[in-house]
């Protein structure tokens, strides 16, 4: 085979491919012998079949094989010849010409092809005794703790129906009715319940329904009227206004509010003090799991800062079209548009482009970073991580395991992440780190401080900001989600 070397241009590459007619017909004929004792075709003995009778059977067919075998063999040659990082699977390019094919594939002819490639950049990486990172921390406060435990009494108390012939609900009383929902007069799917229970005051139904029940009596009928939330779960109900002739068939009335050792065994604890010491274990997880995120992008956002390289084209539009695609199912699914959002499409493309410029970046020095660290994710942690994913999904956990196991490219989605934080930590065990203990609500402001300073600086008019801290948030949103 020739092999030339066409373009140089950045970091794509191309090469002509030659595959000379004799090296064809050389490795089809090796290829038919050894055929001709695995065949039985009738009116020969095994391994008695002449090679023009199979090249006549099976000619075609094996020298696809042929080709296919030695297309990857010259790539592989191309890559390891030149000492190339490949960002993509090459690209192919066979001759239009049918003649020139049909020629090749009978090895009457040479078989001439391009191979296009996208390579990975080279850059030195940088020390990370250079990074400075702030890691704040705070406390878990008592009085976040005892609300936590009220709330789980609170869902745990009994309720007991109020005296009277017909008693007025209040507001915290549990109500049991049926109800009809309807849309422009029609009766929808999902819109009719029975014997359902409404918490007065919880927020756990639509928007402004609990509240129109507020004073209702036992044995009454409400027309109670709402819109649907524009980013409600049924696409066909949100942003819908709906009518619901509710009849209130009870109205109860909360039981005392009880916090003791009996409430902390209904939980498995022996004790309160036990209980509490667990639901502030749970939410210290959650202040961990905040300060770990505002950590990783800060370090990220040094990381960016310190590397500046050409990015693979394909690899930068794949990045930017993921992207474009969420924001254009968040944009339908709240029904807003560019203008709602004080912007423009060719504005939110731009900020969008720069995200996806940074997450192909920073991907790719977290990949370089971890392969001279030696980091490696093993295989029991991608399944341990693969056994977290499948419990998301309740009685469909063997779905979801055979689905990953058996998809090669989803299960590098489960292990990219575990690989992408071991790298982050790698990084933290050299660079320099600084613990701050802060207020909670300063740890829960994960802007940056350009952004509070902004905000800051902003008029008390909010209703004209509003629209575009909303785009502000979803590509921030999309800047943190992952490196790469």
């Amino acid at each position: 085979m020739q092999v030339t070397q066409t373009l140089s241009e950045g970091l794509k590459r191309q090469f002509t491919v030659t595959l000379p007619a004799k090296d064809l017909e050389q490795r089809l004929t090796s290829e038919l012998v050894e055929l001709k004792d695995k065949v039985r075709i009738n009116g020969f003995r095994p391994g008695k079949v002449p090679v023009q009778h199979l090249r006549r059977v099976y000619g075609k067919s094996v020298m696809a094989d042929v080709l296919q075998n030695l297309v990857n063999e010259t790539n592989r040659k191309i890559v390891e010849d030149n000492a190339l990082k490949l960002a993509f699977e090459p690209k192919i390019e066979f001759p239009e010409n049918k003649e020139e094919v049909e020629a090749a594939m009978e090895a009457r002819g040479d078989l001439s092809y391009t191979v296009s490639l996208e390579v990975l950049p080279k850059f030195e990486l940088q020390p990370f005794a250079g990074l400075n990172v702030v890691r704040e921390t705070a406390e878990v406060p008592a009085a976040e703790v005892d609300a936590a435990i009220e709330r789980m009494a609170s869902q745990n108390r009994s309720y007991a129906s109020r005296d009277g012939d017909a008693p007025v609900a209040e507001t915290g009383d549990r109500l049991v009715v049926d109800f009809v929902g309807t849309i422009n007069g029609e009766a929808f799917e999902g819109g009719t319940g029975s014997d359902i229970s409404v918490d007065l005051g919880s927020g756990t139904f639509i928007p402004g329904f609990e509240g129109q029940l507020v004073g209702a009596k036992k044995g009454e009928t409400r027309t109670v009227n709402v819109t649907f939330p524009p980013n409600y779960g049924a696409a066909n109900l949100a942003g819908q206004a709906a009518s619901f002739e509710v009849t209130v068939k009870d109205v109860q009335a909360p039981g005392a509010l009880v916090i003791d050792d009996e409430l902390a065994k209904g939980f498995g604890m022996e004790t309160l003090d036990a209980l509490k010491d667990a639901v502030r274990d749970t939410i210290g997880r959650d202040y961990a799991s905040v300060s770990r995120r505002k950590l990783k992008r800060q370090l990220l956002d040094a990381l960016d800062a310190q590397y500046t390289f050409e990015l693979p084209p394909t690899l930068l539009a794949q990045e930017f079209d993921n992207i474009w695609r969420q924001v254009q199912d968040d944009m339908q699914q709240s029904g807003k548009t560019f203008a709602d959002e004080g912007t423009s499409e060719e504005e939110a493309r731009a900020e969008y482009q720069k995200i996806a410029q940074r997450r192909v970046r920073l991907g790719l020095v977290l990949a370089e970073i971890g392969e001279a660290g030696k980091v490696q994710v093993t295989d029991e942690e991608v399944s341990q991580a693969l056994v977290e994913r499948a419990r998301q999904f309740p009685g469909q956990e063997r779905m979801v395991w055979d689905f990953y196991r058996k998809n090669p490219q989803a299960l590098a989605e489960i292990r990219a992440p575990l690989f992408e934080d071991k790298v982050v930590d790698h990084i933290l065990g050299t660079a320099s780190v600084t613990d701050k203990t802060v207020s909670k609500d300063e740890l829960f402001d994960e802007r940056s401080d350009e952004e509070k300073a902004a905000a800051g600086a902003e008029s008390a008019d909010a209703p004209a900001e509003a629209a575009p801290k909303k785009t502000r948030s979803r590509a921030k949103k999309a800047t943190d989600d992952s490196a790469a």
